[in-house]
């Protein structure tokens, strides 16, 4: 996986299509990845491990060692190399389907591939690229596993096989491109297929345009689903006005509203939920580094009991003389509440006191009239924040 990332890529071509200045308005915020992105990059590692192994493009040796140190990395698990092999047995499906037609096709891995004809300065990573007599086939792994995502009408994937296109049409007489998405975890494989031709009048037409203008800065912002992708989503004022746009309704009661404000108000919904947990979050954010907001304050929200050791303590009521079926529900402890009610009060204190803490509320932001005490330092609601989390 490639460690740079372009104003245009095409992971973003959704969000910068529909809304060309968001691009530009992205440069001013921080590279930001997910725990879920950091786990797709890791999974990407380990399939062009196995495919480069299994292509034979390295000795059995050669890929123990690899293959034991991605091992040692914190996002391995058995599960994630079970859907990793799931994915790659499709891609070799798909390989030996080419090549029973093609015996001499050409397959490859990770690959740059670039559409800067189209795009300033655009480029790319195939997962998998497959050039036959008059093909050209691009697979693309999607590791996530909330949304099933397709490869209709697609801009990342059509950018890659724009730039599969470019990379290998003096050498070959290319006249389809086929661009397919595997999502293992989902069990969703989708594709699609354009004519060259087809493919080439959608970048002169539709891309070309729309990215001189996200280049440049210009075009009309748009609110849509590419905003939760967003850099710049938090504090982007056209998404603001976009959503508060239903403060117009003025909380009114549905029967007094029209069937017409009704489906508006619903279609905005989703869209405000997302803006709203978005702001909440980023105003916590800010909260944390110590920046005070009008009316708000931090505090330390709610936090429950918790067994510190529940090995000991099962030794210890145990050998108080209670029963393992009536302390356990049946793989572990039955919850504190639980059990103050079986041991009584002064039991449980007697035996289990030391044994339960109560850690630091997780710090929250909440009006300036809440009773609770406002934190007193950045630093330890941030300190209260890591053992919370």
């Amino acid at each position: 996986m490639p460690g740079t990332h372009a104003l245009l890529s095409a992971s973003g071509a959704r969000r910068w299509m529909s809304c060309p200045p968001s691009a530009r308005l992205e440069e001013q915020f921080e590279e930001e990845e997910s725990v879920y992105a950091a786990e797709g990059t890791f999974a990407h590692r380990l399939a062009e491990l196995i495919l480069r192994y299994d292509n034979g493009e390295f000795s059995k040796q050669t890929f123990t060692r690899r293959y034991n140190k991605l091992k040692e990395d914190p996002f391995y698990s058995k599960d994630l190399e079970d859907y990793i092999s799931d994915y790659t047995k499709m891609v070799w499906e798909i390989i030996n389907e080419t090549k029973a037609t093609c015996p001499d096709a050409l397959v490859l891995f990770e690959q740059r591939l670039d559409f800067s004809d189209y795009v300033q300065d655009g480029f790319g990573t195939g997962d998998v690229v497959i050039v036959s007599d008059d093909v050209v086939n691009v697979i693309d792994l999607k590791y996530g596993k909330g949304v099933g995502v397709s490869a209709e009408d697609n801009p990342q994937l059509r950018l890659y096989g724009i730039g599969a296109y470019a990379e290998h049409s003096l050498l070959y007489d290319i006249q389809r491109v086929r661009m397919t998405i595997v999502q293992p975890r989902l069990e969703n494989i989708s594709t699609e297929e354009l004519t060259a031709e087809e493919l080439l009048q959608w970048a002169e037409d539709e891309v070309k345009p729309k990215a001189a203008l996200a280049d440049a800065g210009q075009g009309e912002f748009c609110i849509g689903d590419h905003c939760r992708f967003c850099k710049a989503r938090t504090t982007c004022r056209a998404r603001a006005e976009y959503n508060l746009e239903l403060a117009k309704y003025e909380f009114a009661a549905p029967e007094l509203l029209t069937g017409e404000e009704i489906g508006e108000i619903l279609m905005r919904a989703d869209e405000l939920a997302h803006w709203v947990k978005d702001i909440t979050e980023y105003a916590l954010a800010q909260a944390l580094k110590g920046e005070k907001l009008d009316g708000w304050k931090l505090v330390e929200g709610l936090s429950r009991r918790k067994y510190i050791d529940q090995d000991m303590i099962s030794k210890i009521l145990t050998g108080a003389g209670y029963s393992t079926t009536d302390i356990y529900k049946p793989d572990e402890l039955i919850g504190i509440t639980d059990m103050t009610k079986l041991l009584g009060k002064k039991t449980f204190e007697e035996l289990l006191a030391k044994l339960v803490v109560k850690p630091a509320g997780k710090p929250t932001l909440v009006p300036i009239t809440d009773k609770r005490p406002e934190l007193n330092t950045t630093d330890s609601a941030k300190d209260d924040f890591s053992e919370a989390v």
